[in-house]
């Protein structure tokens, strides 16, 4: 995460607030996707969705989703969700890089964020262009550390990656070249 987290935008400090007290226990999410960029990196795309890819405990899910998922009344009310997002490409140790966003903030609600290259990495297999977008982002602001990325990739996701490598591969090396500048070949 940046050194300094961003203040929690008012429309996510409302809708928090009010998952938090209606929630029955503790509960950690694992957040990626807009809202990290959103609420850890400053990021002014702003989005309808809060996406999170592990919950703790897991059969907290249903009434996380009860009370903030997409039909829930807190969604209706603030114009914002829980998204559970059960196939992401991740990097196989990203759990280990996460960070909490905003301790001490909520009483039941803990959200963890991913690490900006873990959070990249995340995108590399849908690569569209918002997805394009957050990586040149990321890779300005942080910025980036395009060895860590590439590093990242060849030993924690491309091994685990489901579809075409050699298509991944490309997708990276583009990524390098695009908002790094030309540098050896990724993969």
């Amino acid at each position: 995460m940046s050194s300094a987290t961003p203040k929690l935008p008012k429309h996510w400090s409302d809708f928090l607030d009010a998952v938090d007290r209606a929630l029955s226990r503790p509960v950690e999410l694992h957040c990626l996707g807009g809202f990290v960029l959103e609420v850890a990196h400053g990021h002014a795309r702003v989005t309808g969705d809060l996406d999170y890819i592990e919950i703790i405990p897991s059969d907290a899910m249903a009434e996380v989703q009860r009370i903030a998922g997409p039909d829930s009344e807190l969604a209706k009310k603030h114009r914002l969700y829980f998204q559970y997002v059960g196939v992401a490409s991740s990097p196989e140790s990203y759990a280990e890089r996460l960070t909490e966003l905003h301790p001490g903030h909520f009483r039941n609600l803990r959200l963890f964020g991913f690490e900006a290259h873990d959070l990249a990495l995340s995108k590399l297999a849908r690569n569209s262009p918002v997805d394009r977008e957050d990586v040149a982002y990321l890779a300005k602001v942080v910025p980036l550390d395009s060895v860590v990325l590439q590093t990242r990739y060849r030993e924690e996701l491309r091994p685990i990656i489901i579809g075409d490598r050699e298509y991944h591969d490309r997708t990276l090396q583009m990524w390098i070249e695009s908002y790094f500048g030309p540098t050896e070949k990724a993969g």
